[in-house]
């Protein structure tokens, strides 16, 4: 791999103006395709194999038009204080609110008019009433003239005292995405990578790279949203990803470039060296991020799915842009302000073995006047207390992982919505009005001869269920073989107990089944998002051990080794607890709501855990791969373990850390966004990447090193036979020592 990827760099590097051309064409050729395509869908989801699939699919083929997916807004309206919604005055406002709302916009389909149905749509103490706004397009299609209509009629009927607010998907959300959070990822980065390169134009490059990478991503995403079904959350969060390992891939190649030039290798000979050596670390750490975002399809969640494989396409696009356009620019930066200071530089000329045994003591000398950097210190530091360092990391994450235990999975609703918002508001008036389980009812479906007779009686079996409010009387379709009704739980949609009364009414109606002679399927959207967190949660452990298994495998290819693979793995599983007890501190307990900004604690996404594992898996071998290669670099070049670990953090150290930075800071600038779901991420991204980069590689990792020797990099003789041999480290291009060039010139090498 070391030897393609050093001549693919050298090539790039010669032919940089076509290379750059290339990229550019296809940059915007994608941005063309982009601009040019519909709108991306809305987030859907589909689980095939539940009951709420199944029961989905059957009310669309038997109920057509209530199962058509036309936007809805539920209007609240409540009465002042010690007046009644039905008093003739209050009546008047609501029924010319329904009026409004049914001519103020082509898209309305109807209004129901809460006076028609005054049992289900007026609460008991005649205070507040709701009326239904039913739209002839899907939510993601409502414009903005009938957003403004309804919010126009919301506010005219408000001036008549009433207290009124809307709910539903038909309501404008203004929890939009604003691109802050990579405006601030991005300057932050920026700083980083001056403060590592000491050079404007050095740093500019990993940036400028990464956008250019992460621009083709997001805009292929957008190009072919509309044909794959690939909503706007995915494209926000392929660009969390993209840009995050964008920029590291091109920092650690830029990086070993001027490393190269700092041995005094000639421009092109170091950019080929360069995607050799990095070029093949990043290559590999690109390839298990890949993986592990499109392993996510065998959660067999469509909308899971997409999202790993747009986010694995963008991150494909950063590898390819970071072993070809950036040895490509390297070409065209001026030499002084990409070779390393303080370093010792020699002119690319014949020399003789007087003048070769010259340089080397010139080397010696130069190198110990260098003396230690930061890394090195601090790797010594570690070897010499490993046992201590050890137990501080280990004990440390574990407690922090502690809450972790407590994780309970759902998915966001209009009641964890910020209080300020009116979706939160009318659903706050509606659980008071009409109890907690209003918001989130339960629809069953009937299959019988006779539906209608077959449904009331099932509706009497299922209201004697302990949790259960009400149940609503059969409606049958026009062939009477099918009928509804809807169950209200007496608990929120988002409480364990409602989770509890739907599996309780899923048993009751198993055996209904058989005396009733009929097929009974409960579902809704809250048995919906039961069913989604159900499946989530029994697909995480399967999907843990295979990214473990990977990483595993992968790890043991590259560094002929089974101990190191083996630590790696479980200090990948020891940050993923951590950041996961970190993430229900605060966006279940509430611990720091307000410094993050969570209006309202409660239930983690049911999406997130998952997710972040793959998205953690490929970043936490990403800081493996670079460092311990450098450390088995060294090794294979005799260096003994100890020297080894500590050359690999003098080489490495700095860069994992600025790469570790640039990724919190990228990761944490999505804190800052309004959509729950990309705050969660972004946070629990950010602090993954800080428990593993800076507690389990730079800490951990070192100290097991010390404590396992040249035990670290034992393989059985038998399983280095049979496993293939990929040069990561960039061995067949020469080791450290300095070597005389082919034609005589000087080359150092390393």
């Amino acid at each position: 791999m070391a030897t393609f990827l050093s001549r693919l760099g050298r090539l790039a590097f010669r032919r940089r103006g076509v290379m750059v051309l290339l990229w550019l064409l296809v940059f915007g050729g994608m941005g063309f395709a982009a601009a040019s395509a519909p709108p991306p869908p809305a987030d859907t989801f589909s689980m095939p194999g539940t009951e709420s699939q199944e029961a989905f699919d059957l009310l669309t083929e038997k109920f057509p038009d209530a199962s058509a997916d036309g936007a809805r807004a539920r209007v609240v309206v409540r009465a002042p204080e010690g007046a009644k919604i039905t008093a003739p005055d209050r009546r008047t406002v609501v029924e010319r609110l329904v009026a409004t709302l049914g001519t103020s916009s082509p898209q309305v389909v109807g209004v129901a008019d809460p006076y028609r149905s005054p049992d289900v749509s007026i609460s008991e103490d005649r205070t507040t009433a709701y009326l239904v706004v039913t739209y002839r397009v899907p939510a993601m299609e409502v414009d903005d003239k009938a957003h403004d209509a309804l919010d126009a009629a919301v506010a005219q009927a408000e001036k008549s005292g009433l207290t009124v607010e809307a709910g539903g998907d038909a309501v404008k959300i203004e929890q939009a995405m604003g691109g802050t959070g990579e405006q601030i990822g991005i300057l932050i980065s920026a700083f980083v990578l001056v403060l590592t390169f000491g050079s404007m134009v050095a740093a500019g490059m990993p940036l400028i790279t990464a956008l250019i990478g992460v621009g083709i991503g997001i805009s292929g995403i957008t190009a072919f949203g509309s044909t794959l079904g690939l909503s706007g959350t995915t494209s926000t969060l392929a660009m969390m990803i993209g840009l995050a390992v964008g920029i590291d891939y091109a920092l650690f190649i830029v990086s070993r470039f001027r490393a190269e030039r700092a041995e005094g290798r000639t421009p092109e000979e170091a950019a080929g060296r360069a995607v050799g050596t990095a070029g093949s670390a990043v290559v590999f750490a690109g390839l298990t991020v890949v993986v592990a975002l499109a392993g996510l399809a065998v959660v067999d969640i469509p909308m899971l799915t997409k999202m790993g494989l747009a986010a694995a396409g963008t991150v494909a696009v950063a590898v390819l842009v970071a072993i070809t356009l950036v040895p490509a620019l390297l070409g065209f930066a001026p030499v002084k302000v990409m070779a390393r200071k303080g370093r010792l530089r020699y002119a690319v000329k014949p020399l003789s073995e007087r003048g070769r045994r010259r340089a080397a003591r010139h080397e010696a000398k130069s190198a110990k006047k260098t003396g230690p950097n930061l890394g090195s210190r601090w790797a010594s530091y570690v070897l010499r207390h490993p046992v201590a360092v050890l137990l501080v990391g280990v004990v440390g994450l574990g407690t922090i992982a502690v809450p972790a235990m407590s994780l309970e999975l759902g998915l966001p609703g209009e009641g964890q919505m910020s209080t300020e918002t009116t979706q939160r508001k009318a659903y706050d008036l509606l659980s008071e009005s009409f109890g907690p389980g209003f918001n989130g009812p339960l629809l069953v479906t009937v299959q019988a001869k006779d539906a209608r007779a077959a449904g009331d009686e099932i509706g009497r079996a299922l209201a004697g269920t302990e949790g259960v409010a009400s149940v609503s009387p059969a409606t049958a379709n026009r062939a009477g073989d099918t009928a509804i009704l809807t169950v209200v739980p007496e608990t929120g949609p988002t409480e364990k107990k409602t989770e509890e009364l739907v599996h309780a009414l899923r048993d009751t109606a198993g055996e209904l089944d058989r005396s009733t002679a009929s097929r009974i399927l409960v579902s809704g959207q809250t048995a919906m998002f039961i069913d989604f967190s159900q499946t989530l949660d029994d697909a995480l452990l399967p999907y843990l051990a295979l990214v473990v298994g990977l990483a595993f495998l992968l790890l043991m290819v590259v560094f002929r080794s089974v101990l190191v693979p083996l630590k790696a793995a479980l200090g990948f599983l020891l940050s993923v607890a951590a950041a996961l007890g970190a993430v229900v501190a605060v966006f279940q307990w509430g611990w720091l709501a307000d410094v993050f900004g969570i209006d309202a604690p409660g239930p983690i996404m049911s999406t997130m855990p998952i997710f972040m594992i793959g998205v953690v898996f490929g970043l936490a071998m990403d800081y493996e791969v670079f460092l311990v290669s450098r450390m088995r670099e060294s090794y294979v070049h005799g260096a003994r373990p100890a020297q080894a670990v500590v050359d690999g953090f003098r080489h490495g150290g700095r860069v994992v850390a600025a790469a570790a930075v640039i990724m919190m800071s990228v990761f944490s600038g999505f804190i800052v966004e309004d959509n729950d779901f990309v705050k969660m991420i972004g946070f629990a991204l950010a602090i993954a990447v800080l428990f593993d980069a800076f507690v389990v590689r730079m800490a951990i990792v070192p100290a097991l090193f010390a404590l396992l020797g040249r035990s670290a990099w034992w393989l059985p003789k038998w399983l280095d036979r049979i496993l293939p041999r990929v040069d990561v480290e960039g061995e067949k291009l020469g080791g450290p020592q300095a070597a005389p060039h082919p034609h005589g010139e000087r080359t150092l090498v390393g």
